[in-house]
């Protein structure tokens, strides 16, 4: 199935033009990524792939152009447009629809949430997430590796998520940065599915 209106190779060439040099190697591994992690846990790979290849398609938008293009088509919350670590999500999202012709929901909203979250996200969703966070192209190992190891435990992508959620809230507090509540509901959450089942 196509999942694009443009070959694989005309997106990678898209990507390698758009993206600087680290965020085009890190969009490759995070393809490569999320189609290992779309095979472990039964989902479909190329649309994994393929999905991992855009989830940062906006990312080099100036905040500027990302604003706008947010303004004009997209309706965020303030909190999220207002952080240019963000606000690339919901612009990839929009992105991968309106110009590479994404009509998969699932694909889209994995781009558009691959930064926060959301509450109750699908197996899908979550393999995009946690492929952009442990990519070992420009990720570190060690950081990778205390997210890898779970997910051969029993309910492994919810402790992976878990433990990347962990690892955002650490980070956060370390450089004296607002949590969004968001966050802190869904890290609640994980803690109630990871420890109940």
């Amino acid at each position: 199935m196509n999942y694009i209106k443009i070959s694989n190779e005309e997106l990678i060439a898209w990507l390698k033009e758009n993206l600087n040099e680290k965020r085009y190697i890190h969009s490759i591994g995070t393809a490569e990524c999320a189609r290992e992690l779309a095979k472990k846990f039964g989902v479909d790979e190329e649309k994994a792939y393929v999905a991992g290849l855009l989830h940062d398609c906006a990312k080099c938008f100036s905040y500027e152009e990302s604003v706008e293009i947010s303004d004009k088509y997209l309706s965020i919350d303030e909190e999220e447009r207002n952080n240019h670590k963000t606000i690339h999500a919901p612009v990839g999202a929009y992105i991968a629809e309106t110009k590479f012709g994404v009509t998969d929901k699932e694909m889209i909203s994995s781009i558009r949430w691959h930064t926060l979250g959301r509450m109750d996200m699908s197996d899908f969703e979550k393999i995009i997430f946690i492929a952009d966070k442990i990519e070992l192209r420009t990720r570190t190992e060690a950081y990778a590796d205390n997210i890898r190891k779970v997910l051969d435990e029993e309910n492994g992508l919810n402790k992976a998520m878990l433990a990347c959620y962990k690892e955002t809230i650490k980070s956060l507090v370390n450089r004296n940065l607002k949590i969004c509540t968001a966050t802190v509901d869904i890290y609640n959450k994980l803690e109630e599915i990871v420890n109940v089942n």
